[in-house]
């Protein structure tokens, strides 16, 4: 995949902003996203140390399935420095050129990305899953452990029953319970995809776990690539 960056990766926090804000504008809010893609790819990022400075190590991995049967059909990784600090609402920078190198190593271009982490369900509605789709142009969704912004009602127990999430009273993502009895993940749209669409495609890929295949792989790959790097 080639990838064009549209801005210089920022130097302080009020540059990341800025950036967020002007880009944030290009996202497709209104695309249904792919009813039936053929190749979906999970991405994942693995920090050396608790992941807080700007001195170590991010290991960027993208996994692309086969979403019919699950087989991988491509994989790749990338280590960078970590040169952005650790700010709230700002972790896209440090985690971008990581999952970009890792993206253009790739043999094939996917027709979904589904990324750890959020989307519209940001402060600034350009999380992770926005940023990674206004960049390849890609139907991209985020599937986050944990919500960031916003809260939702009670959700039923069973697998397939969500609740939307809501903050400033717009819905901004939806938590899922991709398993019987287990916590929710939390999925928000990115770029060019409807929030019914990415939790459909969100429940498809995971049928035995809490988290997507996608996800699973990609955690496990780039915490492999992070232990190869570091020797």
């Amino acid at each position: 995949m080639q990838i064009t960056i549209p801005h210089a990766w920022p130097a302080d926090a009020e540059q990341a902003v800025a950036i967020q804000d002007l880009l944030a504008e290009r996202v497709d809010r209104t695309g249904p996203g792919p009813r039936a893609p053929r190749l979906v790819a999970g991405l994942d990022v693995a920090y050396a140390g608790d992941g807080t400075g700007t001195d170590g190590l991010v290991a960027g991995a993208v996994v692309v399935l086969e979403a019919a049967t699950a087989r991988v059909v491509d994989r790749a990784t990338a280590v960078e420095p970590v040169t952005f600090p650790y700010v709230r609402g700002l972790f896209a920078f440090r985690e971008l050129p990581a999952l970009v190198a890792a993206l253009e190593r790739l043999t094939v271009t996917p027709d979904l990305l589904l990324c750890d982490g959020h989307g519209l369900a940001h402060p600034r509605r350009f999380g992770l899953a926005c940023h990674l789709g206004v960049l390849t142009g890609l139907p991209t969704a985020g599937v986050a452990k944990t919500p960031f912004v916003g809260t939702h009602g009670d959700l039923g127990p069973e697998r397939g029953d969500g609740a939307d999430l809501i903050d400033g009273g717009e819905v901004v993502g939806r938590a899922l319970r991709t398993q019987d009895g287990v916590k929710p993940v939390y999925v928000s749209t990115g770029h060019a995809i409807d929030l019914d669409t990415a939790c459909r495609h969100v429940l498809a890929l995971a049928p035995d776990f809490r988290l997507p295949q996608t996800t699973r792989l990609a955690d496990r790959l780039s915490r492999d690539a992070l232990k190869g790097a570091a020797g």
